[in-house]
């Protein structure tokens, strides 16, 4: 195993971490997989996902809370990771209105437990999820890594804007590169069962409505799943170091090796016409009722992908036509529709 790279994802059963973890393991990574199986939503999913890692002989799968102490700081002892991709979060901008603690939980006090293992361990790069729900109420768009974002709707939001900020401090401090990502909607094959396109495609199959929040009046960038893991993959050899911004609208931090970035289509899509191409997938209409919008919900989202393209030269290229249709096949053939 001389000069193979070893990375760890956390994460590693939820719907990107499995997808970032399989994309490593198929260039030749050595990669841990950390998930705690949580019951956010059907656990037997995630084990499902974890199946497919494990097929790989070059996976170790863990079990555990990265908020349990010392969990992390033990992998990071023994295992030495040159790369770190962190995606363990409790997520979704609803249910941090229920039960807002086990988002102080996982999303504070286990990304705080991460970056004390890398502080002791440092890893060549350390990548780390946000969200493009940190842009909050900002009305101007596309979202770009330079705008000010200090006024997060939920307390997720809130949350992973935290993150940002610990993550910046650690890199201040001790020297460590880390690179944030704001994800955008991102769906496709083996996605969450509490996301839109997943709710959406499982009620017409069932001959249940849909919920269309704000009465259809919303944009996503919708984002899928291999535009988003290709991006991760490109900026793993891309480091930030301090005084080599790539434009005068880099997000590199002056006084830290840290930056944003966003990763998004640069294409949103109204959400009435993201219903039609799933109704054009499946053969068949939806029922629809329409709502109001939802307590920390934003009406929009657009990613500005220009700093991607300048770090990597990549950009996302799916059609939401063509990741529908993957995304409806994979959930006949998973569900046996």
């Amino acid at each position: 195993m001389a000069g193979v790279r070893r990375a760890l994802v956390t994460g590693s059963a939820g719907f990107i971490g499995m997808h970032v973890a399989e994309r490593l393991l198929n260039d030749g990574y050595e990669v841990t997989g950390l998930d705690c199986f949580s019951d956010y939503y059907d656990p037997a999913l995630k084990r499902s996902r974890t199946a497919q890692l494990t097929r790989h002989a070059r996976f170790t799968a863990e079990e555990g809370r990265i908020e349990d102490p010392n969990r992390l700081m033990d992998l990071f002892a023994e295992r030495r990771f040159d790369v770190v991709v962190h995606l363990a979060a409790q997520a979704g901008v609803r249910y941090s209105i229920d039960n807002p603690r086990s988002y102080v939980e996982s999303n504070l006090i286990g990304t705080f437990e991460l970056l004390e293992a890398a502080r002791a361990h440092p890893p060549a790069h350390m990548l780390l999820a946000s969200t493009s729900s940190a842009y909050g109420a900002n009305t101007q768009m596309p979202y770009t890594e330079t705008m000010k974002a200090d006024t997060q709707m939920s307390f997720y939001a809130a949350t992973k804007k935290a993150n940002e900020s610990m993550a910046h401090s650690y890199a201040h401090l001790f020297g460590l590169p880390v690179t944030m990502f704001r994800f955008f909607t991102v769906y496709g094959p083996w996605s969450r069962p509490d996301m839109a396109p997943y709710k959406f495609v499982s009620a017409i199959l069932e001959d249940r409505e849909i919920d269309i929040y704000n009465h259809g009046d919303m944009m996503r960038d919708f984002t899928y799943i291999d535009d988003l893991v290709e991006g991760i993959r490109c900026m793993i050899d891309t480091p930030p170091r301090i005084g080599a911004p790539v434009s005068d609208d880099d997000s590199l931090s002056p006084v830290a090796p840290f930056r944003v970035v966003n990763i998004g289509n640069a294409a949103p899509v109204r959400l009435l016409d993201f219903v039609a191409a799933i109704e054009s997938a499946l053969g068949r209409p939806a029922k629809r009722r329409y709502l109001d919008m939802q307590p920390g919900d934003v009406p929009a989202t657009w990613a500005d992908t220009t700093l991607l393209s300048a770090l990597t030269g990549y950009a996302p290229k799916t059609q939401v036509a063509q990741g529908v249709a993957n995304f409806v096949a994979w959930y006949r053939d998973y569900y046996g529709h």
